[in-house]
């Protein structure tokens, strides 16, 4: 399970931290820095899916990987050259609780931290590189990989940390030039690799939707049980959740919740072809297509696909969680989350411009949710828990936060709160 994500020099964020929870809602205005914030967990999930760093910034296009939003230097905060040596550096850092395995021990179920350091290179056009790396269990380094001053190589180093055996810091008789990419010496490694294999799969175990209905009103062909990021393969998703009839009741209930149709079962005919379609049946007999349900009713069908389907990926992360929903059914969406993320297996993190989104969470998903807010004359942006705000969990209980998110409240008290330095809650 994630638990943070620390942002340093990345777009528009100096040093920034977002606490991750079972369910973790972001707010903010426009443009500043929601989505940033989903590229830097895009940045982390290819490298959990053993990308380079050129792939990933530049997309890898026959393996379905976009960019990463702008060109190389973009992704670097803007700083003046000659600002520090840094200046065309970034860093992410996330912090992981790692589960505890049947066939592990006791102490191998921890906190892990996995940061990695990443520059641009003038030398070569912007190209990014390694700069640093570096994974810790419990705050004890076992794996480092970084520039020694005096020499142009990267070198990893292992650390018996975890062991048994006196402290005896090890080099890994192997050089990489900087240009090499995360993980490198993966396969060096020879203390607690399972541990950055288990990273590797917090990493990759990540998605990201963004649902777009002609892609969910497509047919598709059998065998394809994953979600597509845009909605693809939705009907064979939902056939094969339809094959349970625990989950194919929640998915009917579910969507009789959502909408007005008595949902009471589906149908999933195959064409000429071989693609199978959808068709929602209602209880008087009247069959609807896909071609004809609305969108708002695929959308909440694919969140029910992503989230219920045999997926075994550990975030979801989800834009404007409310698009194409009725502001009277949020909480059922709202609802379904929270049930789902509460023991732990799934984490969900959405953006969200509803005010109606916050005032629908529990204490808990609250305690999670951020708000992301660009400071005035400046591109920066920062983020805060909204409980850390000072009196918004007294005007949760008394006023709602929804008219108050509308009015500017926020990113009003934050202004006041930063320039006077009165912030209990700085990034770690």
């Amino acid at each position: 399970m994630i638990t943070s994500l620390r942002l340093k020099d990345f777009k528009n964020f100096a040093d920034e931290t977002l606490h991750v929870g079972p369910f973790t809602l972001i707010v903010g205005a426009n443009a500043s820095g929601k989505s940033n914030i989903r590229d830097a967990f895009r940045f982390l999930h290819g490298i959990g899916r053993g990308y380079s760093l050129a792939e990933i910034a530049g997309g890898k296009h026959e393996a379905g990987w976009g960019p990463i939003r702008g060109a190389t230097n973009e992704i670097n905060r803007f700083q003046p050259r000659g600002t520090s040596p840094e200046a065309d550096q970034f860093s992410l850092e996330v912090k992981i609780v790692l589960p505890l395995l049947p066939a592990r021990a006791l102490e191998d179920s921890g906190n892990v931290r996995y940061r990695i350091d990443v520059r641009a290179e003038s030398s070569s056009d912007g190209a990014l590189s390694v700069a640093d790396e570096a994974l810790c269990f419990n705050s004890e380094e076992i794996y480092t990989a970084g520039i020694f001053e005096d020499e142009n190589y990267i070198w990893g180093r292992s650390t018996p940390a975890l062991s048994k055996a006196p402290y005896m810091p090890k080099t890994i008789g192997h050089a990489v030039s900087p240009s090499d990419d995360a993980f490198t010496l993966y396969g060096q490694l020879t203390l607690r690799p399972e541990m950055m294999l288990d990273v590797c799969r917090q990493l990759e175990g990540m998605r990201f939707f963004d649902f777009r209905p002609n892609r969910m009103r497509e047919p598709a062909s059998p065998g394809q049980t994953t979600l597509g990021d845009s909605g693809e393969y939705l009907p064979v998703v939902l056939r094969e959740i339809c094959s349970e009839e625990k989950r194919k009741s929640a998915l009917v209930s579910w969507l009789r919740e959502l909408t007005p149709m008595d949902v009471e079962d589906f149908e999933f005919p195959s064409d000429p072809s071989g693609r199978i379609h959808l068709v929602i049946c209602e209880a008087n007999g009247a069959r609807v297509s896909a071609d004809c349900a609305s969108d708002g009713t695929l959308r909440f069908l694919a969140m029910l696909a992503a989230l219920l389907g045999k997926d075994f990926n550990h975030v979801y992360f989800f834009e404007e969680i409310e698009n194409g929903l009725h502001p009277s059914r949020l909480h059922l969406l709202i609802d379904l989350i929270e049930r789902v993320t509460a023991d732990g297996s799934k984490q969900v993190i959405a953006t969200t411009h509803s005010p109606q989104v916050l005032s629908l969470v529990n204490e808990s998903s609250f305690e999670s949710a951020a708000v992301v807010c660009r400071m005035e004359d400046t591109n920066e942006a920062i983020i805060r828990r909204i409980a850390d705000i000072p009196n918004a969990k007294n005007l949760r209980k008394t006023q709602g936060l929804d008219r108050l998110l509308v009015g500017g409240w926020m990113e009003t008290a934050l202004a006041f709160t930063e320039s006077n330095g009165d912030n209990e809650e700085r990034s770690e």
